[in-house]
């Protein structure tokens, strides 16, 4: 079944699009107010942009008691790199690439335009799909997130995206998803030599203002230079 989205457009046919990937127990909705304070006048002015933000589909979650919530793959266990859910991360990867490919199919809007964003769970699975998928996206942004199956990564990336620019950031005090687990990502994925920009603040899991502004720069020199 295709995933709900929420759709937020600023053209009748604009030229790039970013799909939002919320966290666990979250939605599209929750992302929306990140999206709508970015600045992106630049991007808007060459030719418009969708951000495309799907409702995860409603699962178990182990570490919540089995509770049924939004999610894009089942947690486990609080170490993130334990007993993994590598079944519901593939999953949940065939159904974003699904989104990728109906935005050319729907709207024009081919691969090498479209950046893949997510927060937390979001996040995970933003890296899993990007490093896998066989097309070049534009683009790939990370916040308060890790690389999940981390030790596949390299044996099953493929080459299209093998030099797509990657935007990662982190708070120094989150309790979520703990820095060292992101610093591991992030080491990982220099190690692959992907060309990654880094950026760490002095806050929890969440998102701030002055992450909202590094994106939002980083976002618009990225679309501007995208053929």
């Amino acid at each position: 079944m295709p995933l709900e989205t929420l759709e937020l457009q600023t053209r009748e046919t604009p030229l790039f699009s970013v799909i939002v990937l919320h966290g666990l127990g979250s939605s599209g909705d929750d992302l929306a107010p990140v999206c709508q304070a970015m600045d992106l006048s630049p991007v808007l002015a060459r030719g418009g942009l969708r951000f495309v933000l799907p409702n995860a589909p409603v699962i178990p979650v182990t570490i919540n008691s089995g509770m049924r919530m939004p999610a894009w793959y089942d947690i486990r266990h609080g170490d993130l790199r334990q007993r993994e859910d590598a079944d519901g991360l593939r999953q949940s990867q065939a159904l974003i690439e699904e989104l990728i490919e109906r935005e050319e199919q729907e709207h024009g809007i081919p691969p090498h335009r479209v950046v893949l964003m997510g927060f937390s769970q979001g996040c995970a699975m933003t890296l899993l799909t990007g490093l896998r998928y066989s097309r070049r996206l534009a683009g790939l942004v990370g916040l308060s997130g890790y690389l999940p199956l981390l030790e596949s990564t390299e044996a099953e990336r493929h080459p299209a995206n093998a030099s797509t620019p990657i935007f990662l950031a982190h708070g120094d005090e989150d309790p979520v998803v703990l820095p060292a687990r992101a610093l591991a990502s992030l080491a990982e994925l220099q190690r692959l030599n992907y060309p990654v920009q880094w950026q760490t603040y002095p806050m929890g899991h969440e998102v701030s203002r002055e992450e909202i502004d590094a994106l939002q720069q980083w976002l618009s020199k990225l679309l501007l230079q995208t053929d």
